[in-house]
C-alpha cells in the first residue's frame, strides 16, 4: 500500500494580487496540492506601498497585500475551506491571518474549516531574515495571542512555524539549527502556557499545532539524520517538559524548502541535481518525512524564476512521489548503524547547545545578548572559509569551472522574470483609491480599539479582525502597534567575530596593502556596509563586514532597513572611504541611484560605491554606467578577492595607482 504523498507547494507571489491569483490557479491546475504565499517586503514588515521605506520593494520578492481588498483579489475563485495555504509573514502574521480568515468568512467558510500555516517565528527573524518589527516581548505576545485564538477558533491551522530554514542560510551547523529551533519552540510554548489563555488540559492541542519549517542542504545523508534527530528531540521535549502523553500530539510536523543559499549563479544547471539531492534528504526516511515540500527553481541565483521554472521544480516532486516506489516501503534506515550513530551525535551536540542557551535565560535572552547571532556569523564565516580554500567543493564555482555555453542562459534577458517597474506606481494609486472609498470613522474606531487592547493583556486577534473588516491598511495596523510596542534593532553579530583565523597569504597581502594605503592617505581606511530598503537578508553583508575588518578596514555596519538618506548621513558622519551596499531583493535600480545622488550632493565624490546582490547582467551594466565602482554577484564567492578589488577602487578614487587588481 502506497503512502499518501506530501503536500506539494511552490513559493510564489509577485507584482499584484490579481497577477499572483492567476499564477496560483495555473499552479493548482498543474497538480500543486497546496499554496505557499510569498508576500513582498513592505507587507512583511508593516509598510504600505506609498511609504518611503517601501520605495523599490513593492511586488519584488512577493505579492503586496495592503488591505482586505487585496486579499480578496489574491484568493478570488480559490475556495479557502478546501485549500491548505502556507503564508510566510512573521511580524505581520496576525494581520495577514485576520485578512485571510475574513476573506474565508466572506466566501461562507467557517474559521473551523481553514487549514494551513503562518510562518510566525520571530526569533529567527532577529537572527537571520530580518523581517521583524517589534521588540521580542511584544512579538512573543502576538504569537501567543494567535496560538490561543486558533486553538479555539481555527483548530486545523498551524499558527506558528518554528523556522530553522533561515538559520542554516545564516550559517547554522546542523546541531545549531536543531538547538536554536528547539529553544525558540520552548520560548513560544512557555509564553503560551504562562499567559493563562489556554487551559492546562488543552495544552496538548497547542503542541499538536506547532509546526516547523526546515532547510535541507546538499549533504543529504547528514540532513536526513538531522531530521531524525529533530523527531527524537521534539518527542522528548514535549513529553518531558510539557507532559504531553498523546504520541500523536507529540509528532514532529514539518514542511521544507530545500536550500536556496546553495544554488549557484555559475553553471546554474547544476542546481537541478542539488535540488533533487536536497529533496531526498526530507523524503527518503518515512519516520522523518516532510509533510509539505516546496522546491526552489534552478535559476533563483540569477533572479526571479518564471512560471516554467517553477513548473520544473513541481515536476521533480511529482516524479519522485508518483513514478518511483519510495512511498511503498517502511522506513529505509531503521537499524542502520551509520544513521543511528550520526543521529545520536547530532542529538548530543544539540542538547548541549540547548542547555547553554537555557542557562542564559532562553532564546529571547540569547537574542538580546547577541550570543546566537554571533554564533551564526562565526559559523557562516567558517563555512565560507572552507569554500574559499577549496576544502569544501562547490562544483562549477571553485572546482570544475570549465564549461560549455549553456542553452538555458544564453539569453539572460529571458532566463528570468522581471517585475514591471510600473507595479509600484499602480500599487500606490490603488491604496490611495482604497483609502478614499472606505468609512474613515470605522477605520478610526477600529484602530483606537486596537491601541487600547495593546495596552492591556487581552487577546489582540478580535481587535485585528475588526480592523480587517473596517478596511484598515497593513501600514496602519502596524503603525498603531509600533506606537504602543516600539520598534527594535537586533544585534548584528559582527562585533568580535573572527572571519578566517590565521592570516592566509592572499589576505595578508590585502591587509598589508590596506595598511600601506592608510599610511599614504594619513588615516585608517573606513568602509561603510549598508543595507538600504527592506531587504533583511543580512548574511552576505555580515560576511563582507567581517572580512573587511580582517583585511584591515575599520568597518561601520549599522544593520538592516536603512533609507538611502540614513546611509549617506552615516558616510558623512563616519568619514568613510568606501560605501558597500548589499541588496538581495531586486530593488537595486531604485535604491542605488538615491545613495549615489546623496553622496554627490554631500560632496563625497571621492568615495566609491560598490554593490553586491542578486543582480542580472543587464542591471550590472546599468549600475556601472551610473557610477558604481564595482558590482559583485553570487559568482564572486571569495571575499578576500572582493576586498582586494574594493581597496583598488578606493585607491583609484583617491588618485592613487591600483596595487592588487588590473585597471
Amino acid at each position: 500500500m502506497r503512502d499518501k504523498p506530501w503536500l506539494m507547494r511552490t513559493y510564489a507571489g509577485h507584482s499584484s494580487a490579481s497577477e499572483s491569483n492567476a499564477l496560483y490557479r495555473r499552479n493548482l491546475e498543474k497538480g500543486q496540492t497546496g499554496l505557499s504565499v510569498a508576500f513582498d517586503l513592505p507587507t512583511q514588515t508593516g509598510y504600505d506601498p506609498d511609504d518611503l521605506l517601501a520605495r523599490g520593494e513593492v511586488g519584488k520578492v512577493g505579492v503586496p497585500v495592503s488591505h482586505i481588498g487585496d486579499m480578496r483579489a489574491l484568493f478570488d475563485g480559490i475556495p479557502l475551506d478546501t485549500m491548505n495555504t502556507s503564508m510566510t509573514i512573521n511580524a505581520t502574521a496576525m494581520w495577514l491571518l485576520a485578512l485571510y480568515a475574513t476573506v474565508a468568512e466572506e466566501q461562507g467558510a467557517p474559521f473551523s474549516a481553514l487549514s494551513g500555516t503562518t510562518q510566525n517565528d520571530i526569533i529567527k527573524e532577529y537572527l537571520s531574515r530580518g523581517t521583524y518589527v517589534f521588540p521580542p516581548g511584544p512579538s512573543l505576545r502576538l504569537i501567543t495571542d494567535m496560538i490561543a485564538w486558533t486553538v479555539t477558533d481555527v483548530p486545523k491551522w498551524n499558527p506558528t512555524n518554528i523556522c530553522s530554514y533561515h538559520l542554516q542560510e545564516a550559517g547554522a551547523t546542523p546541531e545549531q539549527e536543531i538547538a536554536y529551533a528547539m529553544c525558540t519552540a520552548i520560548a513560544v510554548l512557555d509564553a503560551v502556557r504562562d499567559s493563562g489563555q489556554v487551559p492546562a488540559e488543552r495544552f496538548g492541542e497547542v503542541v499538536a499545532r506547532i509546526s516547523f519549517f526546515v532547510n535541507a542542504g546538499v549533504r543529504f545523508v547528514e540532513e536526513m539524520c538531522k531530521m531524525r534527530a529533530f523527531v527524537q528531540l521534539w518527542d522528548e521535549l514535549t513529553r518531558e517538559r510539557y507532559g504531553i502523553t498523546d504520541a500523536k500530539q507529540r509528532r514532529f510536523r514539518y514542511g521544507v524548502q530545500v536550500n536556496s543559499l546553495g544554488l549557484t549563479e555559475a553553471q546554474p544547471e547544476n542546481n537541478v541535481q542539488r535540488i533533487v539531492l536536497e529533496m531526498l534528504a526530507v523524503t527518503l526516511s518515512k519516520d522523518a518525512r516532510a509533510r509539505a515540500v516546496q522546491l526552489p527553481a534552478w535559476n533563483e541565483a540569477l533572479g526571479l524564476p518564471r512560471p516554467w521554472d517553477q513548473q520544473w521544480s513541481l515536476r521533480i516532486q511529482q516524479v519522485l512521489a508518483y513514478e518511483s516506489d519510495l512511498l511503498e516501503y517502511d522506513d529505509l534506515f531503521t537499524g542502520s548503524v551509520v544513521v543511528e550513530q550520526k543521529v545520536a551525535d547530532l542529538v548530543a551536540k544539540a542538547k548541549a547547545e540547548i542547555d547553554r542557551v537555557q542557562e542564559m535565560g532562553g532564546a529571547v535572552a540569547a537574542v538580546e545578548s547577541g550570543y546566537m547571532k554571533g554564533q551564526l556569523v562565526a559559523s557562516h564565516a567558517a563555512r565560507r572559509g572552507k569554500v574559499e580554500s577549496g576544502e569544501d567543493v562547490v562544483v562549477g564555482v571553485n572546482m570544475f569551472t570549465t564549461t560549455e555555453p549553456s542553452p538555458l542562459t544564453e539569453n539572460l534577458e529571458t532566463a528570468i522574470q522581471y517585475v514591471d517597474p510600473a507595479v509600484e506606481a499602480a500599487a500606490v494609486e490603488r491604496i490611495a483609491a482604497w483609502r478614499a472609498s472606505r468609512d474613515d470613522a470605522a477605520v478610526t474606531a477600529a484602530l483606537a480599539e486596537l491601541r487600547r487592547v495593546a495596552r492591556t493583556t487581552d487577546n489582540l486577534v478580535p481587535a485585528t479582525l475588526a480592523c480587517a473588516r473596517a478596511g484598515v491598511t497593513t501600514g496602519e495596523w502596524s503603525w498603531a502597534l509600533r506606537e504602543e510596542f516600539g520598534e527594535y534593532r537586533a544585534p548584528t553579530g559582527v562585533s568580535g567575530v573572527v572571519g578566517v583565523g590565521p592570516l592566509t597569504g592572499e589576505l595578508e597581502t590585502v591587509r598589508s596593502a590596506v595598511a600601506a594605503t592608510g599610511d599614504e592617505l594619513g588615516a585608517h581606511l573606513r568602509m561603510l556596509v549598508g543595507k538600504p530598503g527592506l531587504d533583511g537578508h543580512s548574511n552576505g553583508a555580515e560576511q563582507i563586514a567581517v572580512r573587511a575588518r580582517d583585511a584591515g578596514f575599520e568597518v561601520v555596519y549599522q544593520g538592516i532597513r536603512l533609507t538611502p538618506a540614513q546611509i549617506v548621513a552615516a558616510a558623512v558622519e563616519e568619514d568613510v572611504d568606501v560605501v558597500g551596499l548589499s541588496i538581495l531583493s531586486g530593488s537595486h535600480l531604485e535604491l542605488v541611484p538615491m545613495v549615489l545622488d546623496g553622496l554627490r550632493e554631500a560632496g563625497l565624490t571621492d568615495v566609491p560605491v560598490v554593490v553586491g546582490g542578486i543582480i542580472p547582467e543587464a542591471d550590472e551594466r546599468t549600475l556601472l554606467e551610473w557610477g558604481v565602482a564595482a558590482v559583485f554577484t553570487p559568482k564572486d564567492y571569495d571575499a578576500t578577492t572582493i576586498m582586494a578589488q574594493v581597496l583598488d577602487e578606493v585607491r583609484a578614487a583617491k588618485g592613487l595607482p591600483r596595487l592588487l587588481q588590473p585597471a
